[in-house]
């Protein structure tokens, strides 16, 4: 059988594509059946979209979605179902912690939870033979008007999951995205990747968090650099500091063989002096810190972060020592988050002085504590799954804080923004520097 994976644009019409399809796709093949792939730009209508999908010819259509992305999903495959009675199946973090949602809408008629390869393999085989899918007998597949799958164990050794399926991936000019790890052990309140780990730990089997060998990962830059250039390496594992000794082996390995400029995200309660000389001398040219936060009571006790804004000031300063340039990333309207918290965070920031950073006002991403949260305080609108997942504005009706004095610190961000985009170009000519601003000011409203 063959199964197209659809990607879903919101905001661009290019960024690297959902890397699950890209396991997935690589895992069916290994066993025998087919994989396509369909990018559905901003300016694809239904029409071409069914027309491409006519072509590929599939058994089953696929679909990784975060909570951004699913409101385009849905609304375009109940277009496409009136065109077309291939079967879908919608997988990823939005999926998983928002099945019924996801299954009471026309044109979905699978989910699944949690990790998929097995799990896909056994559904297209079960499609295939023609046999009822409904009980609830395949782990992590759940069909609508059917029963609850069990969650599955996850599969080990994770080395035995082949290489990703880059063909999925859309990746240019040599910049290639590779995972060295699957779960996350950090209690984030506003994050659902460690809802995984929750989710199989509730069943009680083996733990989701597992992390590839080294050997395994350098075969697949080589296998990467056979086939093509290899120019960068940004690995996309949430915290790829967590290990040290993992972390330190791995500096040696890479360093000595590859020494391809890399980047990675990290927090910092997880790397010291030592190690980020170590990635230095391996290669590492750019990591992106979590700081969320300049408040400490907001970072502890509303998203269960410990570290203390001094720890934040150190390893900025490490950081750009040993030649690591450093973004950071922000939130805010946290719940429970005051204005004048707010501006701590802005405060923080130019202390930090980072080479770039991100913001983003806090969104309730299903499965999340914070998510739940908001849902027994009353927080969420009532047609808040209505309402497209942005990062521009609060969606949220708090107590203290207005949506309207959210927006007016998302502006003074966007401000920032601007003014650092000028600074890196002090030759700009004043059309110039004003054109870059008013980029800076499009994408913030874009959100």
């Amino acid at each position: 059988m063959k199964v197209l994976f659809l990607e879903i644009d919101t905001e661009s019409d290019w960024a690297v594509a959902s890397l699950g399809p890209g396991f997935l796709a690589a895992y069916l093949r290994e066993r025998g059946h087919e994989a396509g792939f369909l990018r559905v730009g901003l300016g694809m209508g239904v029409e071409a979209i069914a027309a491409a999908v006519r072509a590929e010819a599939p058994g089953l259509i696929g679909i990784s979605a975060t909570t951004r992305q699913w409101l385009r999903a849905r609304l375009l495959l109940a277009e496409l179902r009136r065109r077309s009675n291939v079967p879908v199946i919608l997988g990823g973090l939005h999926a998983t912690f928002s099945p019924e949602e996801v299954l009471r809408h026309p044109g979905i008629d699978f989910v699944c939870l949690g990790e998929g390869e097995a799990a896909l393999f056994e559904l297209v085989e079960a499609l295939e033979a023609g046999r009822d899918i409904g009980d609830g007998s395949i782990g992590n597949i759940w069909a609508k008007d059917g029963k609850r799958p069990v969650i599955r164990p996850p599969i080990e050794p994770i080395d035995s999951i082949p290489f990703t399926a880059r063909d999925l991936l859309d990746e240019r000019w040599g910049v290639v995205h590779v995972s060295t790890q699957r779960g996350c052990p950090f209690p984030c309140t506003y994050c659902a990747a460690r809802m995984y780990d929750q989710l199989y730990a509730d069943q009680g089997g083996p733990a989701y968090g597992r992390r590839r060998s080294h050997a395994n990962v350098l075969a697949e830059l080589r296998e990467i650099r056979a086939r093509g250039p290899l120019n960068y390496v940004i690995f996309l594992d949430d915290t790829f500091t967590i290990h040290h000794p993992w972390v330190r082996e791995f500096c040696r390995v890479y360093g000595a063989e590859f020494r391809v400029p890399f980047s990675l995200h990290a927090r910092v309660e997880t790397v010291n002096q030592k190690m980020l000389g170590e990635l230095a001398e391996a290669g590492c040219r750019h990591i992106v810190y979590g700081v969320e936060s300049g408040s400490e009571r907001v970072r502890r006790q509303i998203m269960q972060r410990h570290a203390t804004n001094q720890r934040f000031r150190d390893v900025f300063r490490w950081t750009r020592e040993v030649g690591i340039m450093a973004t950071a990333n922000y939130i805010i309207g946290t719940p429970g988050e005051t204005v004048a918290e707010m501006q701590e965070t802005i405060a923080l920031h130019h202390e930090l002085d980072p080479v770039d950073f991100g913001y983003f006002v806090f969104y309730p991403y299903p499965g999340t504590a914070l998510f739940h949260l908001c849902r027994e305080k009353g927080y969420l609108p009532e047609n808040y799954l209505e309402r497209p997942a942005v990062h521009s504005r609060s969606i949220l009706k708090l107590p203290g804080v207005t949506p309207e004095e959210i927006e007016a610190v998302y502006a003074q961000w966007t401000a920032i923004r601007a003014a650092k985009t000028v600074s890196r170009v002090p030759e700009a000519t004043a059309a110039e520097a004003a054109e870059a601003v008013a980029q800076v000011e499009k994408r913030a409203r874009l959100g």
